[in-house]
């Protein structure tokens, strides 16, 4: 399926803009078999992956508030073992190994509420003990409200992951317009003593990133926010912060971006985002995936690649097909809901192919490879379910 393109001027901080419309599906060089994990997540939200039990296999963890509980499942029989119980607001999850003795550590953030000044905002770091599949020990490490989307990063470049908190909002921020400062934190985990990496957002923060930014193996910060999409780099002791784009172009609160994913291409990378954020006027605004082109830190070239996705909430980057390039993968939870993937060609055009129709809200989503092929599979969350799908050849 071939996109076309028409060009229209965009207003401040855009340069050039252009439509780029998709719909029906595409082939792909890959088959992507759903496999179950979980139907009885109530209030799936997200999830992440990491090998739990140092047994070379990618483990998935489950972020499910309506569980109440902390919940890993073990790959490949996908068992469920139970990290902590009692947990109310549980609304994301971060794992890492940063202690070094080759089993993660898990944080997670609880005490959620949409109403930032509801919200204890409660982050808390669990070590396993003897036996993983024992409940684990949880130590709180701080308390910021709103607590919304934790990640852990190479900030210094030593292998030795930071925990990053990016609450959804300021304290005082409320519907529809979330107004007031926001504040992002960073947690060394030599002592998890909170550190601020910026103290100018403002408005709804949704998404943030971990990436090598600058190749030189060092993780700088994405974030995307009704400011757009920024990028913080650590050196020196201090945090820098530079905007990458100004994210959708309307009013207050329809501006800036809800999600950002990196996605490598032959000649460096794309920058993605999902615009606006999903949820912050009624009913929900849909959404729309776009693409910016650029080098460095100047990205002035925004292309809307998809439109209409319903409550748009997830947006990560894979490559899918072993070919250098990466693939985008975005899902969305509102009615109709699912989840799309989309593959760049040669000569920057894209193609769409579906791979959650209506069946799945795609709450979250996650990369890994967890049959051992060395093909990157997919795992999604959404509802009440937990799934990955096999990336297997195209039939």
């Amino acid at each position: 399926m071939r996109m076309t393109v028409a060009g229209w001027l965009g207003a401040v901080g855009v340069v050039s803009v252009s439509l780029a419309h998709v719909s029906g599906q595409a082939s792909a060089p890959w088959t992507l078999v759903p496999h179950e994990v979980a139907t009885d997540l109530r209030g799936a939200y997200a999830v992440d992956a990491a090998d739990i039990n140092k047994d070379g296999r990618v483990d998935l963890i489950a972020v499910a508030g309506g569980t109440q509980q902390l919940i890993w499942f073990e790959n490949p029989s996908w068992a469920r073992h139970v990290i902590a119980s009692g947990i109310t607001g549980l609304i994301n999850a971060a794992a890492a190994d940063t202690d070094q003795d080759g089993i993660p550590e898990i944080a997670i953030a609880t005490g959620f509420a949409t109403v930032p000044a509801k919200s204890t905002g409660i982050v808390t770091v669990y070590t396993h003990g003897p036996d993983v599949i024992e409940p684990w020990t949880g130590k709180e490490i701080d308390r910021t409200p709103a607590s919304h989307r934790l990640r852990f990063a190479d900030v210094e470049g030593n292998g030795r992951k930071w925990l990053i908190n990016a609450p959804l909002a300021g304290v005082n921020a409320g519907m529809p317009d979330y107004k007031d400062k926001n504040i992002v934190y960073a947690y060394n985990p030599t002592d998890w003593k909170r550190q601020t990496i910026t103290d100018a957002e403002d408005g709804v923060m949704h998404g943030i990133l971990a990436v090598d930014w600058d190749g030189k193996g060092r993780e700088a910060l994405l974030t995307a926010s009704f400011l757009g999409v920024h990028l913080h780099r650590y050196g020196g002791g201090q945090w820098t912060r530079t905007r990458l784009v100004a994210g959708n172009p309307e009013e207050w609160p329809w501006n800036g971006a809800g999600e950002v994913a990196a996605v490598r291409n032959k000649g460096g990378r794309v920058l993605a985002t999902m615009e606006p954020f999903h949820g912050n006027a009624q009913p929900y605004r849909n959404n729309e995936v776009v693409v910016y082109t650029g080098k460095g830190d100047t990205w002035s070239n925004r292309t809307v690649i998809d439109t209409g996705l319903n409550y748009g909430h997830a947006l990560i980057s894979a490559d899918l097909d072993g070919d250098g390039v990466d693939e985008l993968i975005a899902g969305f939870r509102g009615k109709p809901n699912g989840v799309r993937v989309y593959r760049m060609s040669g000569n920057g055009e894209w193609t769409k192919t579906v791979l959650e129709d209506n069946a799945m809200p795609g709450s979250g989503c996650v990369a890994a490879d967890f049959n051992g092929d060395k093909r990157t599979d997919i795992a999604c969350t959404g509802g009440s379910s937990l799934k990955w799908y096999e990336n297997l050849p195209a039939k």
